[in-house]
């Protein structure tokens, strides 16, 4: 019976093509039509949608907006460009002249109390008093120190590479930009998917427990058996654990999404929001460049390397010796006898390192390693991303490809659980058939969601593979 079925529909589908059009010719009649009844109507408290989440995004501006404002990530690669900045202002300061409130006892100013004294008698002269203190009960003293360093190669040639620490930085917030935007990008793909699987999940229940009903209908009217009941409930329990699994999933795709937008709470993604022109989106606050070694983070890594090659030769300078000069400027209030007060002096400092037990050529050593390990990391972080585009071309490929064929097996599944309902219901087919293709129809509806997302997936990893995001 199944097979003059599926004969006499193949022989009811005209074909059409390359002919011509012709008048439209009376169908021959094929017997009385088989008018299936309307499915029964269902209800369940589980086919409720999952509540809506509190923030929604409606654009990628606002993500960007949100990134600005709460990523931690971008916050602390924003930190680092400040410290970088400060070291830089660090090492201009060790240059440049130093005004001290400090002598050689550390000290810019002193006033010291004797708590034991003696009192000296004074031979008779007239303008001396007829005792004196000794030691004075209260001397009052302060100097003042500037100096300036002359020539110091190392600390000069620090200030520069201080500023390439600087580039370094800010090459790392683009790189860190650049990640962000694909994480939450991806993200926003997961929600969206999350949701269509929970859509699509309910859709599933729907129908299991529609064909639970009918198979009881059918029992009551022994048209069917408690087996064929047990195989509808078996399938509606089925769809339900889907159900369950997809609704949790979908929370934890708004959750995450909450979390790389900095919200510690469910975010979702607007019914209004193109999906397929997130790539779009992406592209507006990225720039493609022409090839991997302009990316920031190769870029960064190069100029990491080449701070460490002046790290190396700044150890070197070392050797050199420096020269500076300061003056001094002190007073007291009980001066020495012959001494004039306050006193100025001035002087030259030559420094000659000559020996310091081997700190600097241990340091040498330890430099070249540091500089061999930025240049195998260099090396190996442009490998890596020129996998990581072929991989990304080859990926947008393949998703196309892979929603293609889902597409098309969705469509049989599709048509394949029609024709079984239809089957079923008219006394032609068996439960078990019915729950096999039921499950097949909604595995391939929720197969066909995710490669049709991963499709946009792809677009973007394409695009941000090679593309630097100075938002």
């Amino acid at each position: 019976m199944r097979k003059a079925l599926f004969v006499v529909l193949g022989l009811l589908v005209p074909v059409t093509a390359g002919a011509q059009p012709q008048p439209a010719a009376p169908e021959p009649s094929a017997g009385p039509s088989i008018t299936l009844p309307p499915p029964p109507a269902v209800s369940d408290p589980m086919l409720a949608p999952v509540p809506p989440p509190k923030s929604v995004i409606t654009s990628w501006e606002q993500v960007l907006a949100d990134l600005r404002a709460r990523s931690t990530d971008l916050r602390q690669a924003v930190d680092q460009v400040l410290v970088a900045e400060a070291a830089t202002r660090i090492a201009l300061a060790a240059y440049l002249p130093h005004l001290d409130g400090a002598a050689g006892n550390g000290s810019a100013g002193a006033y010291t109390h004797q708590l034991l004294t003696n009192s000296v008698q004074n031979p008779n002269i007239p303008g001396l008093p007829p005792t004196t203190t000794i030691p004075a009960p209260n001397v009052f003293s302060g100097s003042m120190t500037l100096s300036q360093v002359l020539i110091d190669v190392p600390m000069w040639d620090q200030i520069s590479i201080n500023e390439l620490g600087e580039d370094a930085a800010h090459l790392s917030v683009e790189a860190e930009k650049r990640v962000l935007a694909l994480s939450v990008a991806n993200q926003i793909v997961a929600v969206v998917t999350a949701e269509r699987s929970a859509e699509i999940n309910r859709v599933g229940l729907r129908v299991a427990l529609e064909q639970v009903e009918i198979a009881s209908r059918k029992r009551a009217l022994g048209a069917a058996t408690g087996l064929d009941v047990v195989r509808a409930q078996q399938n509606a329990a089925n769809a339900r654990a889907s159900l369950v699994t997809g609704d949790e999933s979908l929370r934890e795709s708004r959750e995450a999404l909450g979390l790389a937008l900095g919200r510690p709470e469910e975010v979702g993604v607007g019914h209004d929001v193109n999906i397929n022109g997130l790539a779009d989106g992406t592209l507006s606050s990225c720039r493609v460049v022409n090839n991997v070694d302009q990316r920031s983070d190769i870029a960064q890594a190069r100029v990491n390397l080449e701070v460490a090659k002046r790290n190396l030769r700044n150890e070197w300078y070392q050797f050199i010796p420096t020269v500076g000069v300061q003056t001094t400027l002190s007073g007291t209030s009980i001066p020495n006898t012959g001494y004039p007060n306050p006193t100025w002096s001035i002087s030259g400092v030559l420094q000659i390192p000559i020996f310091d037990g081997g700190v600097r050529y241990g340091t040498i050593y330890n430099l070249r390693a540091q500089e061999d390990i930025a240049a195998q990391q260099l090396e190996a972080l442009r490998r890596q991303a020129v996998i990581q585009v072929q991989q990304a071309q080859r990926q947008l490929l393949v998703a196309e490809e892979s929603y293609r064929v889902a597409k098309e097996q969705r469509d049989l599944a599709a048509q394949n659980d029609q024709m079984t309902q239809t089957a079923y219901m008219t006394g032609q087919g068996t439960s078990l058939e019915l729950v096999t293709a039921s499950e097949a129809h909604r595995q391939a509806e929720l197969n066909l969601a995710l490669q049709e997302f991963g499709v946009v997936k792809a677009r973007i990893l394409a695009v941000l593979a090679l593309a630097t995001c100075p938002w």
